[in-house]
């Protein structure tokens, strides 16, 4: 049974930073794809950013520069440095049962249950 567990959430001012970390326990795919998701008030669900066992990295554009994705065993860490109030969410971890590609259009399977992120200012 895969589970993941994210902390790290926490509130910080506008230009703040915060690294959320996802502990992954029972995930023996080969082919290993992980990401963080967040869910913006009032928006769809989108990805943030996912790497793989190659440790290639795919980023939403619009945290390209400020967000760094990183994994070590069976923890995967989110760097999130200059913060903005739109980014203010529930950011979630996730992980695929199999995929060709990983990114972050990638169907993911499994899910944690969130880490709340608030930017103010």
């Amino acid at each position: 049974q895969v589970q993941l567990m994210e902390s790290g959430g926490d509130s910080v001012q506008a230009g703040g930073s915060l690294t959320l970390t996802c502990s992954i326990s029972g995930y023996t795919q080969l082919r290993k794809c992980v990401g963080w998701f967040r869910q913006i008030p009032g928006k769809e669900l989108e990805g943030v950013a996912t790497i793989d066992n190659a440790l290639q990295k795919n980023y939403r554009d619009s945290v390209k520069g400020r967000f760094t994705i990183s994994k070590d065993d069976a923890t995967v860490y989110l760097r999130m440095n200059n913060l903005k109030p739109e980014e203010t969410a529930l950011y979630y971890c996730a992980a695929a049962k199999w995929t060709l590609k990983c990114n972050i259009n990638t169907t993911m399977d499994f899910w944690g249950q969130g880490t709340q992120v608030t930017v103010s200012g």
